[in-house]
């Protein structure tokens, strides 16, 4: 019942008063990231969301469009600016999301939305992550975040679809809070974020 009923109603409620109340802040990073970015402080980009639907998701912009000689996008490590690292760090950069939560293409809790490039690299275990819908934070979020590998989160994706629950969605809000607040698992080890996911070797895979 919770979860194909009452969950989107909280996802609701609790993304709208926080963005109501959040407001204030959204505004001012706003301004400042417009100011940093040397332009528009808004990253865009298309997701897949439950059943794979493709969705735009939005945060705030943490790297720069910074391009090399031959007009192709800078490493991601040179892009991000100390502004960036500071709203990734606190997790700032997230909340222009609470926007994708209250008009569905989102929820409070779930796996978090990957690139679209990624549907055809899942196997079909793998695929299961999207039989909800993504979320702002999840199971792996609070379990390694981005330090962990892709089959470990995926696995944990996929744990968490087939046992959503009210207790579980609490715990796991809870813990991200002292995640976020602790800065841990932010970026895959050597990298500024995660390195990309190019599919699952079948000798990972246990018979």
């Amino acid at each position: 019942m919770y979860k194909c009923c009452f969950k989107r109603l909280l996802d609701i409620i609790l993304s709208l008063m926080a963005l109501i109340c959040l407001s204030p802040v959204l505004i001012i990073l706003a301004i400042i990231g417009a100011v940093k970015m040397r332009g528009n402080p808004f990253f865009t980009q298309l997701r897949p969301g439950k059943g794979e639907k493709i969705f735009r998701l939005i945060k705030f912009r943490t790297m720069t469009c910074e391009k090399d000689s031959n007009g192709n996008l800078l490493p991601d490590e040179k892009r991000l600016v100390p502004y960036g690292i500071f709203l990734r760090s606190t997790s700032l950069d997230e909340l222009p999301e609470l926007f994708n939560i209250l008009l569905g293409d989102m929820s409070i809790v779930g796996p978090r939305p990957l690139l679209v490039c990624y549907l055809p690299r899942y196997n079909e275990e793998q695929r299961h992550r999207h039989d909800v819908r993504p979320g702002l934070t999840g199971y792996a979020q609070v379990n390694g975040r981005n330090a962990v590998t892709w089959e470990d989160r995926f696995k944990m994706d996929v744990e968490y679809t087939r046992k959503v629950t009210f207790a579980g969605d609490v715990k796991i809000i809870l813990e991200t809070v002292m995640k976020v607040l602790r800065r841990e698992g932010i970026s895959g080890e050597g990298t500024a974020t995660m390195t990309e996911f190019m599919g699952t070797d079948s000798s990972k895979i246990k018979q």
